[in-house]
């Protein structure tokens, strides 16, 4: 079970909670975890307790909170579903990025009483796959994962300040990412020294959810498996 703890924004003028999961013993790495359009809701918790169960500092900022602090939603209730999309449309996802940047300073300094994280990866779904590539290319984050991001056909103009590894989980039958999307990012970063992409072959947007019924046990199985890996190598 976790905590929330305060981190102060990159430019000190406010705060935000994060919800911070630390394993037994001193941390190999830390991983922030990226929320979805739901907010830091039970799924996400879950996907913190489960990597400090591997051994790594997990945190998941609120990266909301300029909207409406402590959303949770439940993306299976379609009114909390469609709130989760009016957040999605009032949000700054410039904002989120330095709000993670703000994450992996609080990270390396020593968040919650406990001594700095120097090693320091970030994994989002949806909203926080599009921030994860945000955060590839805007931030020194060690290492990245991004599930089902959205929007990631429109920014890869980006793509070339990519300094650290980047893996996209893409599924083909996302309804959300369509063909051309798809096409674009692959035709985009097929050929990126420091990215790695995988499709799921039928697999729809939030195959990886923790819970509900969007999750696709097989398919979460294996983009995970391959995240967890991922981290291994390039967070020891």
């Amino acid at each position: 079970m976790g905590s929330t703890h305060s981190i102060a924004t990159f430019d000190n003028e406010g705060s935000f909670s994060a919800y911070v999961a630390a394993p037994e013993g001193t941390p190999k790495a830390a991983i922030i975890v990226i929320q979805e359009i739901f907010g830091v809701n039970p799924g996400i918790r879950q996907k913190c307790d489960g990597w400090a169960a591997q051994g790594y500092l997990a945190v998941a900022p609120d990266l909301f909170w300029r909207i409406k602090p402590g959303i949770e939603l439940d993306p299976d209730v379609e009114a909390e579903l469609q709130e989760a999309f009016g957040y999605f449309g009032q949000y700054d996802p410039d904002d989120g990025v330095k709000d993670i940047e703000a994450t992996i300073r609080a990270i390396r300094s020593g968040i919650g009483g406990l001594d700095g994280v120097a090693k320091v990866g970030a994994v989002g779904y949806c909203l926080g796959g599009r921030l994860a590539y945000m955060t590839a290319a805007r931030t020194d984050v060690d290492a990245s994962v991004g599930y089902y991001g959205v929007m990631i056909d429109q920014m890869l103009s980006e793509a070339h300040a990519i300094a650290n590894p980047l893996m996209l989980h893409i599924p083909t039958a996302d309804h959300l990412v369509g063909p051309e999307a798809q096409a674009a990012i692959h035709a985009g970063l097929d050929d990126h020294p420091k990215v790695t992409l995988h499709d799921y072959e039928g697999l729809d947007h939030g195959f990886a959810a923790e819970m509900g019924n969007r999750r696709d046990e097989a398919g979460a199985q294996l983009a995970d498996s391959r995240t967890a890996a991922f981290f291994a190598e390039h967070l020891a």
